[in-house]
């Protein structure tokens, strides 16, 4: 049967569409980032290029690469050699022009050529044969003998045909900082938490970013480059609208892996600041701590001054676990306490460092000391004496008593209550205390004090000690 040309033509016109659907476009090169504390980055690159089954000899622009650190994430695939060339520097782009005749901009603007003899020293040849034993004037290089961005040659050697080439190394020139705001009313607050890329010398363009938190041997110190490392390949940018899904998280090794959303593009100096978590809500208690000290000679001596120790104002914030909150590793960094006064506002309370924080584990941390609560300590009563050794042989015994008390001032117009910690050192015991003693450790015991409203209370006690 006759098929009619308008038929055909558009039977034409599918054909060569889905002809051009079958072709395989040529795939963007992806970059994925593992940025750590100290400044490391773990970069991983898939480029488009193909490799064949054996040796295949590549060309590549990988900024800030340390050619020591470079390895192939294809097992297939294994690195032979590579050669990074850095950015030119003048020295670098005269050497490459030896026997190029080049202008000069001299400094009253005008040019003037002069064939390069040598770079180091520098010798030129003026047009008229002599020759000059220094830059003539400020060279202007052709773009040929200008490398501006590091060029690789690399060598690979591939066990079997491969689509792509997956590379890996460790660069240097960012860091990553987690910050905890707390907004602390009452027995409840409500935490959120963000990361914060740093870069200083890195860029990235549609960036995959990890950010990893955990103790990280570091033994290796990289060779400085001749240029700043990474100019144009990383950074810290802003969030593409297309990713709005939350961090995710899981544990390698002995290290946490947060996952951020879609993809950064990063530039030095411009850091980007994104959500950890979801914000929540928790309960927090704070508690007023007066710390003990051991002397530094670990044995009490006698002290009549008054001593007059910080109260310090601690918050444990509670992580239940099964809660989002709670079931989550928090890595190390700062913890920022906000409470709103009577017109709504929230200020600035407190401010700490934490550790890393495994899962059901509370934030627990010290925002700073009292301004109400005072606390003075008093040595009262100081006694030494010598008693016999225990048995035949042995040395003779030292024993000392002391006293002391702590006055406790609180100029709140509501109660507190006050833990007084004292530190000791080698055999001691509580043989007196006008408040019951609780022995938290070998080192130290607690006393737990109700201040009244504008008022204070006293503790006194007697430790005795032997060595």
């Amino acid at each position: 049967m006759k098929v009619p040309n308008a038929e055909c033509g558009m039977r034409n016109v599918l054909a060569g569409v889905v002809a051009l659907a079958c072709v395989a476009l040529p795939a963007a090169a992806q970059t994925s980032l593992s940025i750590y504390r100290d400044g490391r980055v773990v970069v991983r690159r898939t480029l488009p290029q193909a490799l064949q089954q054996g040796r295949n000899a590549l060309t590549l622009k990988l900024e800030g690469l340390d050619p020591a650190t470079l390895f192939s994430t294809d097992t297939s695939v294994s690195v032979a050699s590579a050669t990074v060339r850095y950015p030119s520097t003048s020295t670098d782009a005269l050497s490459r022009a030896v026997g190029q005749t080049l202008s000069f901009v001299r400094a009253k603007g005008d040019t003037i050529r002069a064939t390069v003899v040598r770079a180091d020293p520098p010798q030129f040849k003026l047009t008229d044969g002599r020759l000059l034993l220094g830059l003539p004037g400020e060279p202007l290089f052709p773009a040929e003998l200008v490398r501006s961005a590091p060029e690789a040659s690399i060598v690979l050697d591939a066990a079997r045909a491969r689509p792509r080439t997956d590379i890996a190394y460790v660069a240097q020139g960012m860091t990553w900082e987690a910050l905890y705001q707390v907004i602390v009313s009452g027995a409840k607050c409500q935490v959120s938490g963000t990361a914060t890329i740093i870069s200083q010398s890195l860029r990235a363009d549609s960036a995959d970013i990890q950010l990893v938190a955990g103790a990280i041997r570091r033994t290796r110190v990289p060779n400085a480059s001749p240029q700043p490392v990474m100019d144009r390949m990383m950074a810290a940018g802003v969030l593409r609208e297309e990713a709005k899904r939350d961090v995710s998280e899981e544990a390698v090794g002995e290290t946490h892996v947060y996952q951020l959303p879609g993809r950064l593009s990063i530039e030095p100096d411009v850091p980007v600041t994104t959500a950890l978590f979801p914000r929540s809500s928790a309960a927090v208690t704070q508690e007023l701590i007066v710390p003990g000290v051991v002397p530094w000679r670990g044995w009490i001596g006698q002290n009549a001054e008054p001593d007059k120790p910080p109260v310090q104002v601690w918050y444990t914030i509670k992580r239940a676990p099964k809660t989002a909150f709670g079931d989550r590793p928090l890595p190390a960094g700062t913890v920022q306490l906000y409470q709103a006064d009577s017109s709504g506002r929230v200020q600035l309370i407190g401010e700490a460092a934490n550790d890393h924080t495994a899962p059901g584990r509370d934030l627990r941390v010290q925002s700073g000391d009292a301004f109400d609560v005072t606390a003075e300590r008093v040595q009262t009563d100081y006694n030494q004496e010598q008693l016999p050794p225990q048995q035949r042989g042995m040395p003779a015994r030292q024993r000392v008593t002391a006293a002391y008390r702590v006055t406790l001032t609180n100029a709140k117009s509501e109660p507190v209550n006050v833990d007084v910690r004292e530190s000791h050192f080698g055999s001691w015991k509580i043989v007196e205390s006008s408040v019951a003693a609780e022995k938290l450790s070998s080192t130290e015991s607690r006393f737990r004090l109700s201040v009244p409203a504008g008022g204070s209370a006293t503790l006194t006690y007697t430790v005795q000690i032997e060595s």
